[in-house]
């Protein structure tokens, strides 16, 4: 059974969008985000002159998959001031250390691979990785320490608003990801499916919003009552390879977030349409059913 965890992010500059640090309550390890037009102001940060690992993002414009990436370094200030400088997509970074120095090489470098394989199978990101980092041969009670680790980093990610390392869904495996997942909320705990005009898609509806499925069928045309909010999604999605032409129809070739159960089910059907009344259980119940359900059985 998870416990709750409080995280703690001190502000210097009383700015949310300037240096943060951020920890988990009585844990070691520790984060830095700071954006890139204040990289100068890394070194008088001791936090980030330990060894340690770190993320590049690149900032979320439009609905498109932003661009991240993975490092690890001895001394991370001095590495991004000199060659991740030089990467041109990402405009803020964020810094994994240990308060009590723990952390060696063989350590960082396990962190690494790890982070670089978890992010890829959450698949929110585009990597910007070139080559599979090697995971370090570690100690069993070392490997321990770092995945309790991981754990943390991925708490504090989410907190600073980066959920590299959240599965959209728990269809991730425990031997794909080890650190805990998500949970699904339990209005939906099966796929949902929406069938209209020989199309059929499935999905889930999460904490986060609605998440289409991977083989999703969608109507290659739109009608009027399409929004134009949803025309550009949808036309963003084909544009970045997501939604792919297959026959008279497209195809959803991997797991995509979309903000509600209805701008779902328009996509889908090119048409505007309400997601409640669209989408239906294994056992034959809509989604507005199974909402009233749960409201029923809160009140």
């Amino acid at each position: 059974m998870p416990f709750g965890k409080s995280v703690r992010i001190f502000l210097p500059d009383a700015t949310v969008t300037g240096i943060r640090h951020a920890e988990i309550l009585n844990r070691t390890g520790q984060a830095i985000a700071c954006p890139r037009s204040r990289l100068e102001e890394l070194k008088h940060w001791s936090e980030t002159s330990k060894p340690g690992v770190y993320f590049l993002f690149e900032a979320r414009l439009g609905d498109s998959k932003p661009t991240a990436y993975v490092g690890e370094s001895e001394n991370v200030a001095e590495r991004l001031l000199t060659h991740d400088r030089k990467k041109d997509f990402w405009n803020d970074v964020v810094i994994f250390s240990s308060k009590d120095d723990n952390l060696n090489k063989s350590h960082i470098k396990y962190l690494e691979s790890r982070l670089e394989s978890l992010a890829k199978a959450a698949d929110r990101y585009q990597l910007e990785n070139g080559n599979t980092p090697t995971l370090s041969s570690l100690s069993r009670a070392e490997r321990e320490a770092m995945e309790e680790l991981l754990e943390d980093i991925r708490l504090v990610l989410g907190t600073l608003g980066y959920p590299v390392l959240e599965p959209l869904i728990q269809s991730v495996s425990s031997a794909e990801i080890s650190v805990a997942v998500p949970k699904v909320a339990p209005v939906s705990a099966d796929d949902l499916t929406f069938s209209v005009h020989k199309l059929v898609a499935r999905g889930v509806q999460t904490d986060e919003g609605f998440v289409l499925k991977k083989g999703s069928t969608a109507a290659k045309t739109n009608t009027d009552s399409l929004t134009t909010k949803m025309v550009k999604l949808k036309e963003q999605l084909i544009a970045d390879g997501r939604l792919i032409p297959e026959g008279d129809h497209l195809r959803l070739i991997e797991d995509v977030l979309i903000s509600s159960s209805s701008y779902a089910a328009a996509i889908v059907a090119g048409t505007a349409r309400s997601g409640p009344q669209s989408w239906y259980s294994s056992d034959g119940k809509s989604l507005k059913e199974l909402e009233d359900q749960l409201a029923e059985g809160e009140a």
